[in-house]
């Protein structure tokens, strides 16, 4: 039976869950001024957005993780005894990632990768890992777990509500951006994660409350009559996530709980402060 390594990249947010996997994490950096930060080793969530909030002048960037990083985290694992390696990468349309893995796969030598593009972001991402690691403990196969993770890419949603648009399309994560650009300011726009991986506008609203109001709306529509797992993930909207959890479970509460998780820095860093993603995941029957 072979024996499968699982890589994940930082975006995914793997670390703010508590897990007992062997999981890799390739971190992308993040730079503040004139200073640079390994993502979760150098600066977590909480301090992240407290440094925005506290300089809504600040300007962060990021890097993906160097192809010779990846590289050496691949031959790392193929020395432990791996033979077999599983990387999931964000979507391709978000970050260079995964085209980086592409290339450390086709560079290590003595194991097989492949390099499993999410077209997603966040805890999608990281549930794809979770899944995977999951099921070659218990013995499956790769093409096994690649149609576990299949599923999940081709049945999930993500919408997400931003206080601002200025870091998304300073960094040209933002699809079909240039109808807003002479009033970002003024939007609070709902956005969502298309299925083939990017961030577009799904309605352009005026004020936070209605904003939040749609992405519970969109929520519930999408969600009718479906055994799922909702999720929400968050650059520090700590105002905003009660009412969104209390709101979801009181229109369904066969759901029983809506866990949230901090959007990791690097990923925080084109969304901005106080933005707000809500999802779900279909469970497999």
């Amino acid at each position: 039976m072979s024996k499968i390594g699982m890589v994940v990249c930082g975006n995914s947010g793997i670390d703010y869950i508590k897990h007992d996997y062997n999981i890799k994490v390739l971190r992308s950096i993040l730079f503040i001024g004139d200073k640079e930060y390994t993502d979760f080793i150098d600066i977590t969530a909480e301090d992240f957005y407290s440094k925005l909030e506290n300089n809504p002048a600040l300007t962060p960037t990021t890097a993906q993780a160097a192809t010779g990083v990846i590289l050496e985290t691949f031959e790392e694992l193929r020395d432990s005894g791996y033979d077999q390696i599983l990387c999931v990468t964000v979507s391709n349309k978000l970050s260079g990632t995964h085209q980086g893995a592409m290339m450390a796969a086709n560079m290590v030598e003595g194991v097989k990768v492949t390099v499993y593009d999410s077209l997603s972001v966040a805890y999608p991402e990281a549930k794809m890992i979770l899944t995977a690691a999951k099921m070659a403990e218990d013995g499956k196969n790769i093409d096994e777990i690649i149609d576990a993770l299949d599923f999940i890419k081709n049945n999930h949603t993500l919408y997400v509500s931003v206080n601002t648009l200025k870091y998304l399309v300073k960094n040209g994560r933002l699809s079909g951006a240039s109808g807003f650009v002479g009033s970002l300011l003024k939007i609070k726009p709902l956005l969502v994660l298309t299925k083939d991986g990017r961030i577009e506008s799904k309605e352009k609203i005026r004020t936070t409350s209605k904003a939040t109001e749609a992405l519970i709306s969109k929520f519930l529509e999408d969600a009718q009559g479906l055994d799922i797992e909702p999720y929400i993930v968050h650059s520090n909207a700590t105002d905003r996530i009660d009412f969104v959890k209390e709101s979801i479970l009181a229109a369904r509460p066969d759901l029983k709980e809506v866990k949230d998780y901090p959007l990791t820095p690097v990923v925080g860093a084109h969304a901005g402060p106080g933005a707000l993603a809500l999802g779900f995941i279909l469970n497999k029957k």
